[in-house]
């Protein structure tokens, strides 16, 4: 499958966009603006943020999605990718699309980025396990916030694909989710770290709600544990 990469040489304004630089990422035809937060540390850790509402049709997400998570690992390079529409994190193409800006950070910074960490919000959550499975990269940490996992299928199911052994597994789930009760999410979470028997546990609060900025407001200590251990 032929990759195109457009990068395009704009320091963008704060009014424009969150994100300091940008890549145009092509695969197969489909297109995905890409936020980039390069690391202040050398050969820093690199981040893929995957945003909830993947298939909404804002097709510009990436470039602001990540711009807090960004700020609080200011030492950590972090890419977003804008899934939307029929192009979202559950699709071969958007995986491609990560890899594509993965090798185009690389080749920027001048060294390999063969492993990654992962965070996702919402159905963000649903491209961190696709991810996981299909793309090139290894997977050291990963942070799944207000996932439904049945999206992907049974649990056990989908738990058993073997890139799944690797790296650390951290769910973030609430009791007040007003999208994915946890009388749903929080069984199939259970299921799937009890089948991969990993480095895998759910963090549940009753009181969690959906949104990103709950667990930056009441669980940094959990998230830190996540991306930085």
């Amino acid at each position: 499958m032929r990759l195109a990469i457009i990068a395009i040489s704009l320091f963008l304004t704060v009014q424009s966009f969150a994100s300091p630089d940008t890549l145009m990422v092509e695969s197969s035809g489909i297109r995905s603006l890409v936020g980039v937060w390069q690391g202040n540390a050398p050969g820093s850790d690199v981040v893929v943020w995957f945003h909830g509402g993947m298939r909404s049709d804002n097709c510009l997400k990436g470039l602001v999605a990540a711009d807090d998570f960004s700020q609080l690992f200011p030492q950590m390079t972090v890419i977003s990718a804008s899934a939307c529409r029929d192009n979202h994190w559950a699709t071969m193409n958007m995986v491609n699309i990560i890899d594509a800006a993965l090798d185009s950070v690389a080749a920027r910074q001048k060294r390999l980025v063969n492993t990654v960490s992962l965070v996702g919000i919402s159905d963000g959550s649903l491209g961190v396990i696709v991810y996981s499975m299909y793309g090139k990269r290894n997977v050291k940490n990963r942070l799944l916030m207000s996932t439904y996992g049945p999206a992907l299928g049974e649990a056990p199911q989908v738990a058993v694909h073997p890139k799944l052994k690797q790296g650390k597994w951290r769910f973030l789930q609430g009791g007040a989710d007003r999208l994915y009760p946890s009388v749903q999410s929080l069984p199939w979470i259970e299921s799937f770290c009890k089948t991969q028997k990993g480095d895998c546990e759910p963090k549940f609060d009753p009181k969690g709600e959906h949104d990103w900025l709950y667990w930056k407001q009441n669980h940094m200590e959990w998230i830190r544990e996540a991306i930085l251990k």
